[in-house]
């Protein structure tokens, strides 16, 4: 293969799993031969980070090339951090271009298989304006969603459970009401009109319906399997939906072989309800979510067989990672059912701490690139937009900022040092954290000016509320805390003036940086306004007849397709 040639892509993400999670990333309990099989013949990053540590803003910025605060893709509320109903308005936008629209204009076939989570239709229900194939992609299979315990009728909901608590009970006192009205009537102590009653009754009911026919039906209305613009099942039978997906990579890869192609495959693993095929339940020594993350390891065997046998492994550049750090809030019983960040801070939905994301990033192009480097310098999951234009033959648009930086000179030894002097982390919003990586040695230093609460006190993340603030219950750090990651990557010896001579001039550089960011900062629509988010009955995805929605196409696709 020469260097000119442009190579297939396959781009593998997993949904939450943690750096500390994968045996090539220092876990040795736990079996992932396929994927340090990638890192042990290629490259691997060891300070490889996301650009949100929530999954929508995250994905946007991967497929964009740019901060989601530049895309509205950036939340201001705690409620809603991630898109949380197909049936709302928020998505990525369209005037966005994605690294699928690129090399799709490159000749490039471009196939996503699995979570998509940035939207659908904005107007109307079959708009399908925010689509992955209105967003460069040739073939869609999979979730528009995403995996959410909800998916599984056994399991506890996931979606605004605090919410949901509280709207039951604000039902059950409305309902109370028109009752307690009926006691002085009924005593003869006073007359309370009907009509009054009728009307707080009539209240009480309208405010359950109002509330109970979106979150009462999340399953049905969320959970959906589609291919292209067709909904194959409402809702999806999750125990067969990794399987099939397998199914649809191996033939994406098979009837593309001829042509370059990119394959983005989006797994659901290792999002709870962490759906695990029977012969790999009890498979590891970590219970269910290490079953579930050997069983991705298995899948991504399989593609890398698949690209064996058609002998396209030395001219396909394969990538690795995942869309934030693991997520530690989610328990059952004792038992963890979420990731596992290593030796550092924090997890998923925690602003800037190191565990929500750093994540794993593993380049594999046999012919090209080095087999076994290790990179410990600062990369964004938003380089993979500028190096793959720029492998794929791409022009970057002008028109916009591109945040993430090229790179193949780092993957292939040109150059020692990462583009990146500085690096923002946003939680939706607002700027908890910078890094600096200073150009002239290795030091990297990380600068918090706000960082989330931990409940109950003392603990590692936010067990009282399962997912941590961006605002409100936070702490504002002024001066900020100052770690130096090159030495103290677990973020537990913040530094001060008495004990670092260059706190003062670190600060003042960063800030500087920040300010020198805002100024490129431009309005835009925010996807995750109130109205946005809100669930719309007319913009609800339906199999059939709304809100009567439900079917399963699969079979008689399946006895079609193959």
């Amino acid at each position: 293969t020469t260097r000119n040639s442009r190579p297939n892509i396959v781009l593998l993400m997993a949904d939450d799993l943690g750096v500390g999670d994968i045996c090539c990333y220092g876990n040795n309990t736990v079996s992932t031969p396929n994927i340090d099989r990638l890192a042990s013949e290629g490259v691997r990053l060891t300070q490889h980070l996301a650009a949100a540590s929530v999954c929508t803003p995250s994905r946007a910025a991967f497929l964009t090339g740019r901060y989601p605060i530049r895309t509205g893709m950036a939340s201001s509320f705690n409620l809603n951090r991630g898109l949380t109903w197909l049936g709302g308005s928020g998505g990525l936008p369209t005037n966005e271009t994605t690294f699928a629209k690129l090399l799709q204009h490159r000749g490039y076939r471009t196939g996503l298989i699995g979570k998509w989570h940035l939207g659908l239709s904005c107007a109307s229900r079959d708009d399908h304006c925010y689509h992955p194939l209105n967003h460069g992609f040739d073939y869609f299979y999979g979730l528009p969603f995403g995996l959410l315990n909800d998916c599984q009728t056994s399991k506890t909901a996931e979606l605004h459970r605090w919410l949901r608590i509280k709207l039951w009970i604000s039902t059950a006192v409305l309902s109370l009401v028109p009752l307690l009205l009926l006691i002085p009537k009924f005593a003869h102590w006073f007359s309370v009109p009907w009509k009054v009653i009728i009307a707080f009754a009539l209240l009480a009911f309208l405010f359950f319906i109002v509330w109970y026919s979106s979150y009462g039906f999340t399953r049905r209305w969320n959970c959906i399997l589609m291919r292209n613009h067709e909904i194959i099942q409402q809702p999806m039978r999750e125990d067969r939906v990794g399987s099939l997906m397998l199914k649809e990579a191996l033939a994406f890869i098979d009837r593309y072989k001829r042509s370059p192609f990119l394959l983005f495959v989006s797994f659901l693993h290792v999002h709870t309800p962490l759906i695990t095929k029977e012969k790999f339940v009890g498979h590891s020594k970590y219970g269910l979510y290490g079953d579930n993350v050997e069983e991705m390891d298995w899948m991504v065997g399989r593609i890398l067989e698949t690209l064996d046998r058609e002998l396209l492994t030395n001219h396909t550049l394969v990538y690795f990672t995942s869309d934030n750090g693991g997520r530690l809030e989610v328990q059952e019983g004792e038992a963890q059912l979420g990731g596992y960040n290593g030796i550092y801070k924090g997890g998923q939905g925690m602003g800037g701490w190191e565990g929500g994301i750093r994540v794993p990033g593993i380049f594999r192009w046999p012919t090209v690139l080095e087999a076994g480097k290790v990179i410990d310098e600062p990369t964004s999951l938003m380089d993979i937009y500028p190096t793959l234009s720029y492998i794929g033959g791409g022009i970057l648009p002008q028109d916009r900022i591109i945040d993430g930086r090229n790179l193949m000179p780092l993957l292939e030894g040109r150059v020692s040092h990462s583009e990146h002097e500085f690096l923002f982390h946003y939680c939706g919003v607002y700027l908890h954290t910078a890094r600096w990586h200073q150009k002239d040695c290795a030091t990297v230093w990380k600068v918090h000016y706000v960082t989330p609460n931990f409940s109950p006190d003392g603990a590692g993340a936010c067990y009282g509320s399962g997912i941590c603030s961006c605002s409100g219950d936070v702490t504002y750090h002024d001066p900020p805390l100052l770690f130096d990651i090159s030495r103290d990557p677990s973020e537990a010896r913040p530094l001060n003036p008495d004990n670092e001579v260059l706190f003062d001039s670190v600060v003042k550089k960063v800030e500087a940086a920040i300010k020198e960011h805002r100024r490129t900062l431009t309005p835009v629509p925010q996807q995750f306004s109130m109205f946005n988010t809100i669930w719309k009955p007319w913009l609800q995805p339906c199999c059939g007849t709304f809100p009567f929605c439900g079917c399963d196409k699969e079979y008689d696709i399946l006895s079609t397709a193959w």
